[in-house]
């Protein structure tokens, strides 16, 4: 038996020295910078970045071999937040059994040392408790709490009995002080058959919350509801939206031609309020998910006046592989004192990376980026344009 200890000792050891490691390796841009935004050579959030002692039970007698009791698939579709000069990501995590909860990482400088704490967030339960939940947008509301809204699953009730992947689903609410303590709320209600992607707007509007939300027919298909929609709601403590309006459609032959949704709460800036979305189209080898920008009025939060043609950023390199590939998601940001945004992102479902930018580059970005034209005529007209200017210009240097 003191055998056995000594190599469990041994082993624990070399555990904690490979996730010590990891946690403490030091990131920077990976070289492709585009003059919109810098990508980083490593993941910031990982399975393996998960604690080990949430995976093994260390003690040997009643795990002789150090096998790993809770797997952990993968670490993604994180919320951010930064506070007290920190920065912090919301992750979901799904366990090898396909159930996903939610994890805080901090980290002292927002592109690496990410570091979960100890236990994951342990989730107050409504009554008609759900099967998973995932994907939870951090708002700072003027109000002074933090909310997150989050995707809750499941099973849809009219299902057959031989039908176990039906499903049904709403937008969840928390909200909290400081990341520890967590009051839930009632889910969100809508006329909308489900919700995914809702996104709480962080200012007041005419005294009521604002939400942007994604209507939708199904658990997968947008259906006749698809786009990035605006509703209103009282009383947040019990949010109920009457009416929906489509602020920015799902539309033939772009990358948001299958379906799109809001990622973080947008920035205020002095142009109007910064949207990152995502949007979803068809291939022949599955759905890619790209991400895209827009900038809204900061009169009409509802109303779209900047939006550059194509997206922003898509899959390269191993971003492309993973659960479900071909997949850029976002559903957190941050700003700093000095105008620098934080992106945080996941990949094809499987880990979280991260992209710096400032907030004058990304409003250079979307206000002169021009405007998608809808045909093949329209781009290259708008690259002819381009290249006569250009040409213009070096006669004019030369």
């Amino acid at each position: 038996m003191e055998h056995t200890m000594k190599n469990a000792t041994i082993q624990v050891e070399q555990l904690q020295e490979q996730y010590e490691q990891l946690v403490q390796r030091s990131n920077q841009p990976a070289g492709n910078y585009n003059g919109i935004f810098s990508r980083y050579k490593y993941p910031v959030l990982t399975a393996a970045h998960i604690p080990f002692f949430w995976k093994y039970d260390l003690d040997p007698r009643t795990n002789p071999y150090l096998q790993e009791r809770i797997g952990i698939n993968a670490v993604f579709n994180a919320g951010a937040i930064r506070l007290n000069g920190k920065f912090y990501l919301v992750a979901r995590v799904e366990c090898n059994d396909r159930k996903s909860f939610f994890a805080v990482a901090e980290s002292p400088n927002g592109i690496d040392n990410f570091r979960f704490r100890d236990y994951p967030i342990a989730l107050p339960q409504v009554a008609d408790k759900e099967t998973n939940v995932y994907d939870m947008r951090l708002t700072l509301h003027e109000d002074g709490w933090i909310y997150g809204l989050f995707c809750v699953e499941r099973r849809d009730p009219a299902a057959t009995a031989g039908d176990q992947s039906s499903a049904v689903a709403q937008c969840g609410i928390v909200r909290t002080r400081d990341l520890i303590a967590w009051e839930r709320l009632p889910d969100l209600k809508t006329s909308s058959p489900q919700q995914r992607n809702v996104v709480l707007h962080p200012e007041w509007i005419n005294g009521k919350y604002a939400f942007y939300t994604r209507p939708q027919d199904g658990f997968i298909e947008a259906g006749n509801g698809g786009g990035i929609g605006f509703g209103l709601a009282d009383d947040i403590t019990s949010a109920v939206i009457h009416e929906e309006q489509l602020l920015d459609r799902k539309m033939y032959h772009t990358v948001y031609e299958a379906k799109n949704g809001l990622g973080p709460a947008p920035i205020k800036t002095s142009k109007g309020w910064l949207h990152l979305a995502h949007g979803v189209r068809n291939t022949a080898a599955g759905l890619r998910y790209t991400l895209y920008v827009f900038i809204t009025s900061l009169e009409n939060p509802a109303e779209v006046i900047y939006k550059p043609a194509g997206y922003f950023m898509a899959p390269e390199g191993e971003e492309r592989t993973g659960d479900v590939s071909n997949v850029l998601f976002s559903n957190g940001w941050v700003t700093d004192e000095g105008g620098n945004i934080f992106v945080y992102y996941a990949s094809s479902d499987t880990r979280m990376h991260v992209a710096t930018t400032t907030i004058d580059r990304m409003l250079d970005y979307a206000i002169n980026t021009p405007a998608d034209g809808f045909t093949s005529d329209s781009t290259v007209q708008r690259i002819c344009g381009q290249v006569s200017k250009n040409l213009d210009f070096i006669k004019l240097t030369t």
